[in-house]
């Protein structure tokens, strides 16, 4: 879009400044000519509740931008150009007056907010005249359950057209993610071998050293597996699975990797984690420290209802049921708190099926590791060098993946106004994931698996160590 209005509902929220305004501003520092085509003549218009002056935001857009390095005549006409409304999304007259800002019939809305308000700000939304290039951008979670997602996704439906929604999860803009289309479908090396002959297991981690950081009006109902597992994990997933696509594309691209999911069923093959037959595990920290700063007890965080059991780490046994991956267990693990946490897809690959006499040493699995921040890639090899002449002993081969100036924000800002939804998750992708996850969320409501504790600071229960 050019020329167009972007609307960011919330926009007095932590994502608003942390991570949407500095998505902007580095389509801007990238210096690409694309994607300052997207920016030439956007109007960001912020509204919320709160009030807030059009100098107060001014300075916030500042601050974002100046983050990223966004400078020169690009940046300078945003700051012109942006202000702030204060009102109540869910009210149709404030709406009327945010209608009267949009210059043009190019708009974006962008809802920086819970799906309860989005669901609400949608059914006010139909009954307004909006302009006939009317773009909504939507944050996860979508919807709590399958049948919510259903019933936000027809909500939506009803006010746009399905290609100009946008279901943002940033992980699709990480540069991991993206870099490894290019390792499935580009690589000689690794395309031959990626599939259950010579891969034995697939994990998707991705912990963080940070605690509950004043989030329990949303952690508190979600947990790990809503936050983490159901939404970024399960859409990194469906890469790592999917088919080759005819085209890398709104159209090929989703499709491939929503058959992917549409394959996707809980692991029922026999114990994947030590010590339980259960093919998910669940954990919530206590009092510790992490690095120099001393947590406390999750239970004990302001906000925290003990009685919700919300977990705060889990890994979940999944199995993508297509001729390619079948047998092979995706594990998927985020947890809080973690003192030396791993973010990384790998791909444990099976051991070759004869090793020649007089070879000697134990060189270990090889591994092919992904990382996520910084986006790196590692091999794991077995090669020669042992202190005897055949000796066996691993080595590594990694490299640091080229760092875009286009943050994983500004990746979803360039599909929101460039209404390209490549990166974007479809609607029935949105409700498949929930599918996927809700045979272990009812054993977690029945307590068929424990709650266990582990110290912050530390890598989980002692019984996960195995």
């Amino acid at each position: 879009m050019t020329n167009a209005t972007l609307i960011i509902l919330g926009a007095t929220g932590d994502l608003t400044k942390r991570l949407l305004l500095p998505g902007i501003g580095s389509l801007i520092a990238g210096g690409e000519q694309a994607d300052l085509d997207l920016v030439e003549g956007l109007t960001v218009i912020g509204s919320g509740r709160s009030e807030l002056g059009d100098g107060e935001w001014r300075d916030t857009v500042t601050t974002a931008f100046d983050g990223v390095k966004a400078s020169g005549a690009a940046a300078d006409a945003i700051l012109e150009r942006t202000k702030y409304l204060q009102a109540d999304s869910t009210s149709a007259d404030d709406w009327k007056r945010l209608l009267k800002e949009v210059d043009g019939d190019e708009l974006v809305v962008y809802f920086a907010l819970p799906p309860a308000v989005v669901f609400k700000v949608a059914e006010v939304l139909k009954d307004l005249d909006l302009p006939k290039r009317t773009v909504l951008a939507v944050e996860k979670p979508f919807g709590t359950d399958a049948d919510s997602a259903a019933e936000l996704n027809e909500t939506l439906r009803s006010v746009v057209p399905e290609d100009q929604i946008h279901r943002v999860d940033h992980f699709l803009g990480q540069r991991a993610t993206l870099a490894m289309l290019a390792l499935r479908f580009d690589n000689r090396l690794f395309n031959p071998i990626w599939n259950a002959d010579d891969v034995e297991r697939v994990e998707i981690v991705y912990d963080e050293r940070l605690g509950l950081e004043g989030r329990a009006g949303y952690y508190d109902s979600a947990g790990a597996l809503k936050d983490m597992l159901q939404s970024h994990l399960l859409q990194v997933l469906s890469v790592v699975a999917t088919e080759a696509p005819s085209a890398v594309d709104a159209v090929d691209l989703r499709e491939a990797t929503a058959a992917a999911l549409r394959a996707t069923r809980v692991w029922e093959h026999g114990p994947v984690f030590p010590n339980t037959d259960a093919p998910s595990r669940r954990a919530r920290y206590t009092a510790g420290d992490v690095g120099d700063k001393h947590l406390p007890s999750y239970v004990e965080e302001d906000g925290v209802d003990p009685e919700r059991k919300t977990e705060t780490l889990a890994e979940v046994a999944l199995e993508v049921r297509t001729a390619r991956w079948a047998g092979v267990p995706f594990v998927l693990r985020s947890g809080k708190a973690v003192g030396a946490p791993r973010d990384e897809i790998v791909l444990r690959l099976r051991p070759v099926r004869h090793r020649p006499d007089g070879q000697t040493g134990d060189a270990g699995r090889e591994r092919i590791v992904i990382g996520f921040k910084p986006p790196r890639l590692s091999l794991e090899l077995t090669a020669g060098g042992g202190s005897m002449p055949f000796g066996l002993e691993s080595g590594d081969v990694s490299a640091t993946l080229p760092k875009s100036p286009v943050t994983e924000y500004g990746e979803v800002m360039r599909g929101v106004l460039g209404n390209d939804p490549t990166l974007s998750v479809r609607g029935d992708v949105a409700e498949q994931c929930w599918r996927i996850v809700q045979p272990i969320l009812d054993a977690w409501g029945k307590d068929e698996v424990p709650l266990e504790d582990y110290p912050a600071g530390s890598d989980g229960p002692a019984s996960w160590s195995a």
